[in-house]
């Protein structure tokens, strides 16, 4: 399958695959998320986050059910859309913007910044990633957090599959793995059967490990950066579920 744009810019692929990424299970995996970010951070119930590639919303919503100012970005009106009919279905007043990650920046505007569910690294030219980050290094008041979960590459390294499958609810799903660029980028294809129909679609983005992630933070303005394991707080080691780093802006920063 050939595809005209850049998977991530691909109206298509998050149409398709929409289902598939936020199953039930996963939105409501977003109660317990939101739980353990707030075990693993201080953020005052005052605080404006802002929820970088929201997706459907599901932080979004949790978010602003426990009474903070939310305003979610991303670019795919169609899970705008979703989401803001879920706010108004709750009386939820939730700010939702179309807008790209390379683009998006209010600056001084958010006390916390989140990117989660490996939203991070889809652009083949990295300086685009770096472009991001000072997008959410402006967009924060001093003293504010950013905190962005991905896969990481030492996790990939350790539980790598060149082919998997899942199947739920009648739907299934294949995926075929390829590393390149001297482990710093992962091929997928991807292909979904449903409804005896046949969808195929490839994707890639880039490999970050913690190291290398701290020290692009860091490159943007960013101190006091910790490196968990998963939203527990465990260590980011041997055992490690996810890549998950807390930046801090802090006021003496010049950027």
């Amino acid at each position: 399958m050939t595809q005209s744009k850049p998977w991530h810019e691909d109206d298509s692929f998050w149409l398709t695959w929409g289902p598939v990424l936020f199953r039930e299970n996963r939105v409501n995996a977003a109660i317990q998320e939101v739980d353990k970010i707030l075990s693993l951070v201080t953020i005052p119930s005052t605080a404006c986050i802002l929820d970088l590639c929201c997706g459907v919303g599901r932080h979004s919503l949790e978010l602003a059910r426990r009474g903070f100012r939310v305003t979610g970005v991303d670019r795919t009106s169609d899970y705008l859309k979703q989401a803001s009919e879920k706010a108004t279905e709750e009386g939820l007043d939730i700010e939702f913007i179309q807008d790209d990650m390379r683009t998006f920046c209010r600056p001084d505007s958010f006390d916390v910044t989140l990117n989660l569910f490996t939203s991070f690294g889809f652009f083949k030219d990295q300086s685009e990633d770096r472009k991001v980050v000072l997008n959410v290094y402006r967009s924060l008041r001093n003293d504010g957090v950013f905190i962005l979960d991905m896969s990481g590459k030492e996790i990939i390294a350790r539980t790598f599959q060149e082919r998997a499958w899942n199947e739920a609810d009648g739907v299934i799903w294949l995926q075929e793995r390829k590393l390149s660029q001297d482990w710093s980028w992962i091929e997928n294809r991807w292909i979904l059967l449903k409804e005896n129909r046949r969808y195929e679609d490839n994707l890639g983005h880039r490999l970050y490990s913690a190291a290398e992630l701290k020290t692009l933070l860091e490159s943007c303005g960013f101190k006091d950066i910790n490196i968990y394991g998963d939203f527990d707080g465990n260590p980011y080691d041997h055992t490690a579920h996810r890549l998950v780093a807390v930046a801090h802006k802090r006021k003496d920063g010049n950027r």
